[in-house]
């Protein structure tokens, strides 16, 4: 694999590798394991919300609403 890098850019990041007690390849890996971590997660947590949209949650009416529109923005 080629990258295209800018030199300044790549200075800064092989002494934070150094710093970090790694090198440049790992401290990339590392990164790129956390990005693609992070995003299989937000995956995970978008299908089990909608997972939980598409079954709806029991709130006890037992499918009944014992309240029309009227009552809900009734004022006082």
């Amino acid at each position: 694999m080629t990258l295209s890098i800018f030199k300044d850019l790549l200075v800064k990041a092989k002494h934070l590798a150094v710093n970090k007690g790694s090198s440049l390849s790992g401290l990339l890996t590392a990164t790129l394991e956390e990005i693609v971590s992070k995003e299989e997660g937000y995956k995970e947590a978008h299908i089990r919300q909608a997972h939980l949209m598409g079954k709806g949650l029991d709130l006890g009416l037992n499918g009944k609403v014992h309240w029309g529109r009227e009552k809900v923005y009734e004022r006082y």
